[in-house]
């Protein structure tokens, strides 16, 4: 319901400086003047826009005074919402923000839902869906990259790229809708040529997005980076190097690590989740062997391998174990201890893998060298997160692979030489898929555009 007016606490819950109430609808002005006292007795109800105010929250029924507060006012259609707006700045204290909203509430305002601010903004036209979702991107960025990529999909740079294919693709609609509205007007082959083509660049124009997406994922929700090898390898040596500080137990012992520890770390910008594991090997140590099977499930869901070998002894059974665990993955070898006497058959382990990395963790040897390898392996082939349209939502990519497998069926559709109807309908099907993206999807549009760019029966 748009035409109710809604409140919630708009700061991070726990101690602080300050603490935000914030309200809005309608009504909100109404109703923050049923608990709002100004300082110097004035009626808020007269408030300009962009204005403040300085005074007290009291409780209406018990005329109790509940904190020191100021009020600001926003007048629709110029706020977040496109809604009246108060934001009531109190006092940061858990108790405190919430008796302020607890008497919001009884004096008329309703509970906001989750995320119901930027859905109201979104409802009312001020952004579209994407952007929208970039909001929720912008509040979990962990790296200034991933900030910029959620700027600028809040700013519409995706919203504009996507608008462009939409657009374009009207344009083709238009061509064959007009063919069929206009039977007796021969279609050439210089014309379906020209159809073919601008659909072929719209395909490349999606690909191009689909191809970055991964990137994009990568920088949304982090690459998940798991460390793996046999006991004593030097994983949680590296851990701690990268993280440059001593966050795992390293000791000489074999299966000193038994559980699954992880960690955000920031490389060159690329946000990574790492998480170092049990050593793989058969144990008959109950609790061990729990941490060895966490291992190769998390093996299974991980974006990269850190796969570390120990340089000084040669391959053993348990390596080879691993190495068919991780076939098809994302992997860098990492050749360990090669500051010691090196044992292992180097050329054997560079023909099985494509990254290899020589180190010697506990000497801090080799650790810029191994995230240098990181993030290459991330932008292997790809754009890197300085592009300014890069698509990071999975719903996003999703949209776009349909909408491309529709357009593909269209052209196939013209070039075998069918009705250029039978075309019209895949690519109608790909133009909402496209619109999904936005929330902007208006059929109706192709109607309008046939007698805009064309004046066949002139």
């Amino acid at each position: 319901m748009l035409n109710d007016t809604i409140a919630a606490i708009s700061t991070a819950i726990g101690e602080g400086g300050i603490g935000i109430v914030r309200l809005s609808g309608d009504k909100s002005l109404e109703i923050a003047s049923k608990v709002f006292k100004s300082a110097k007795g004035k009626d808020i109800k007269e408030m300009r826009s962009y204005s403040m105010a300085y005074g007290y929250i009291v409780d209406p029924e018990t005329n109790e005074i509940i904190d020191e507060v100021i009020l600001s006012y926003m007048k629709a259609p110029n706020t977040y919402t496109r809604e009246d707006i108060v934001e009531i700045n109190c006092h940061g204290g858990v108790l405190a923000v919430k008796k302020v909203l607890s008497v919001v509430l009884k004096s008329g305002a309703r509970l906001a839902e989750p995320g119901e601010f930027t859905k109201r903004a979104f409802l009312n036209g001020r952004i579209d869906l994407s952007q929208a979702e970039a909001v929720i991107d912008l509040i979990r960025a962990k790296t200034d990259d991933s900030l910029n990529l959620a700027v600028n999909q809040l700013k519409g740079k995706l919203s504009q790229k996507i608008n462009s294919l939409m657009d374009k693709l009207l344009g083709c609609l238009a061509h064959i809708e007009a063919t069929v509205d206009f039977p007796e007007d021969d279609v050439d082959e210089l014309v379906v040529n020209k159809l073919v083509s601008d659909l072929q660049f719209i395909v490349s124009e999606i690909d191009y997005l689909i191809k970055n997406a991964e990137s994009g994922k990568i920088f949304r929700e982090g690459l998940r980076t798991t460390i793996v090898g046999k006991p004593n390898v030097g994983k949680s040596s590296l851990l701690n190097a990268l993280l440059e500080e001593k966050r795992a137990i390293v000791t000489d012992i074999p299966g000193t690590t038994r559980d699954v520890i992880e960690e955000y770390i920031n490389i060159d910008g690329v946000p990574i989740v790492l998480v170092d594991t049990a050593g793989i090997r058969k144990t008959d140590d109950i609790v061990e062997n729990i941490g060895v099977e966490k291992s190769k499930e998390y093996l299974q869901n991980a974006d990269l391998i850190l796969f570390m070998l120990d340089a000084s002894r040669p391959l053993e059974k348990e390596d080879e174990e691993i190495i068919d665990l991780i076939k098809g993955k994302n992997v860098i070898a990492i050749l360990n201890k090669m500051d010691l006497p090196t044992a292992i058959d180097v050329d054997y382990v560079k023909g099985r893998f494509k990254h290899v990395v020589n180190a010697s963790v506990k000497k801090e040897h080799g650790i810029d060298e191994i995230k240098k390898a990181i993030v290459d392996l991330v932008f292997e082939g790809r754009v890197s997160s300085k592009n300014e349209i890069l698509v990071t939502n999975v719903r996003h990519k999703d949209a776009l692979v349909k909408a491309k497998e529709s357009i593909v069926k269209g052209i196939e559709t013209i070039k075998s030489g069918l009705p250029l109807d039978l075309a019209s309908v895949e690519l109608k099907d790909s133009y909402l898929k496209l619109g999904e993206i936005t929330g902007n999807i208006v059929a109706e549009d192709i109607i309008d555009r046939i007698f805009c760019d064309f004046c066949i029966g002139k």
